[in-house]
């Protein structure tokens, strides 16, 4: 049986069997699942290669392993992505927000194991990035290739690669309400009915078979009982929240200004010297740099932070305060640079657990600080988490994603008001500074930003190659007002190109401007048409984008313009079909 019989018949099974709305929820719970069991099978190969390479870290001083481990993770990774997948799978997020906005929701297909097992061999050696950033990729080429085999059109792939994506934060997090925020807060998932229900179901499918195989706890256990909110430390989170959008700040700036110094470097073998040395170098100096960093943020939230010093340089210095305080501002500080050399390098992972751990790490010293002068007022455990939801919203641009992220991960659902208050203030903090989120400045910066434009979004679904209208009547220069009037009496338009005889555009004329004379048979061999054309005062090019045939129509009062492909003329595109094509589209964009 051929493909194109099988499609068929499966098409018309389908049809007869079940209805488009249960089809589309039928394929969110299988994205859901993929993008679920891709992340626990992530979460488990991290946890087996630390378990046979880090545990075997101990002493009570800084351990030379640390200078080895993260340059060996990125070596393998780089060869492993270099000569077996051969393509670029760094930076996942702002992919699938590219393969949304100028791919037609295509992801390729290696994507559903390559960034995971990438991602492992970088973070389980202690390369200084995030797991999630990946696994969103992989859920979400899951929903994409899931879609494309069944030859599903752009609307449904999109909502699948969503479901994925959600499946996979779900199932990583254990946080479904958070993982259907992210797919409409990040990816920009229009939020109608006919995509919440895929996405909750996806959303609680990866949260189910993460609590089967990995259990009922909370990423972080925060007795909330212990750790009240109270009124009076409310000025305190709003302190926070403007000291976590500073923070935020400098992740997003020095992040990406050291991602151009690697792009600068001329070899691959460059960069990977270059960022596997400083990560070794930093994660060795500063232990809690190694890996995602949540194990430190576990040990700020259960009250012992001095065991941040442990394994490093500072701690033959002893347990002292101060000593701390300086620690936690230089790994703020480094953590960044660690984080970009890791990936400049050739590591594969994200921003998501880095900007958790800077969130974190600030809370915890803001409080540690104030309660030095006001003897333990604030409760550091509090603001650590709040913090962790302050970058985060500044970051990613999410205030929802990060406030209903930390309340799930650490059952803290009573904490929503210090979540809200931090959160909110440093996202308005950030946004003066920096419009666009980590994930979006680099489309933005190409122009490829579409998914957060809806007016965007539609126009890059239509061509001008499907707009161009060739049922004009042609006519040459040379010709007399005798032969434009023939020409003019077989046609059923108004407007004529004037072109050469190597088809070379010279100019139009309109019936309107020659209606005087065209009844004066006088002159109709006097009269040449090259007396009567004019050069439109624009044109727009066979290759154009939509959105610069829109803006070219929104510049003029012209009804029609030419469409040129290297000065010779190919046909017109007209404002009334650009309309009709563009609501046809948003109709699409809009269907339940």
């Amino acid at each position: 049986m051929n493909t194109s019989l099988f499609y068929r018949k499966l098409h018309s099974w389908r049809l007869k069997h079940i209805s488009p709305r249960n089809f589309v929820l039928i394929l969110s719970l299988a994205a859901g699942v993929l993008g679920g069991l891709a992340a626990i099978t992530l979460k488990n190969a991290v946890f087996l290669i630390h378990k046979y390479l880090v545990t075997r870290i101990t002493g009570n001083g800084f351990n030379l392993i640390y200078l080895a481990l993260p340059f060996i993770g990125i070596l393998i990774t780089y060869l492993f992505v270099k000569y077996i997948v051969k393509d670029n799978v760094s930076h996942g997020i702002s992919r699938v927000l590219s393969s949304i906005s100028r791919n037609n929701s295509i992801i390729k297909a290696h994507n559903m194991f390559s960034s995971m097992i990438a991602s492992a061999l970088t973070v389980g050696f202690g390369g200084s990035v995030g797991l999630e950033a990946p696994i969103v990729l992989t859920g979400s080429a899951f929903g994409s290739n899931l879609a494309r085999f069944l030859r599903l059109d752009y609307h449904t792939t999109t909502l699948l690669i969503g479901c994925g994506a959600a499946g996979a934060i779900a199932g990583i997090f254990k946080a479904p309400i958070a993982a259907v925020i992210f797919a409409l807060e990040v990816l920009m998932l229009d939020l109608t009915m006919s995509s919440l229900i895929p996405l909750l179901i996806s959303a609680v499918s990866g949260t189910t078979l993460a609590y089967f195989f990995m259990g009922s706890g909370v990423l972080f256990h925060f007795p909330v009982s212990e750790h009240p909110f109270r009124l009076a430390n409310l000025p305190f989170y709003m302190l926070l929240g403007g000291l976590t959008g500073l923070v935020s700040l400098y992740f997003t700036k020095a992040n990406l200004s050291i991602e151009k110094q690697f792009q600068r470097m001329p070899s691959g073998i460059l960069k990977l010297l270059a960022g596997g040395l400083i990560t070794s170098l930093l994660v060795f100096i500063f232990p809690p740099l190694f890996g995602e960093g949540y194990e430190t943020l576990a040990s700020l939230l259960n009250g012992r932070g001095m065991n941040l010093l442990q394994e490093s340089i500072f701690y033959p210095a002893g347990s002292n305060y101060f000593i701390l305080l300086i620690f936690l501002i230089l790994i703020l500080i480094f953590k960044v640079v660690a984080m970009s050399a890791t990936t400049g390098g050739g590591g594969v992972g994200g921003v998501f657990a880095p900007s958790l751990f800077m969130g974190g790490v600030t809370g915890f010293f803001m409080s540690k600080l104030v309660n030095f002068f006001y003897a333990d007022r604030l409760p550091e455990a509090n603001f650590s988490l709040a913090g962790m939801a302050g970058v985060m919203a500044a970051v990613m641009h999410a205030p929802l994603t990060a406030i209903f992220l930390i309340a799930e991960i650490t059952g803290g659902y009573t904490f929503f008001i210090p979540l809200m208050t931090t959160s909110i203030i440093a996202y308005l903090t950030i946004i003066p500074f920096e419009p666009h989120s980590i994930y979006t400045k680099r489309l933005a910066a190409l122009g490829e930003l579409i998914t957060h434009d809806k007016d965007k979004a539609v126009l890059s679904r239509l061509t001008i190659e499907k707009l161009i209208e060739t049922n004009f009547s042609t006519i040459g220069p040379e010709n007399t007002l005798g032969d434009f009037v023939k020409v003019v009496s077989k046609s059923s338009r108004n407007v004529f190109p004037v072109i050469d005889q190597e088809n070379t555009f010279l100019g139009v004329v309109f019936i309107n401007d020659v209606r005087e004379i065209i009844f004066k048979p006088e002159l109709y061999d006097t009269t040449y048409v090259s007396n009567l054309m004019f050069m439109p005062d624009t044109y727009v090019d066979k290759h154009a984008t939509m959105e610069d045939v829109a803006a070219r129509f929104q510049e003029t009062a012209h009804y029609n313009l030419p469409v040129l492909d290297q000065g010779k003329y190919v046909g017109f595109v007209s404002r009334a079909n650009v309309f009709s094509a563009y609501r046809k589209m948003v109709k699409e964009f809009s269907q339940e």
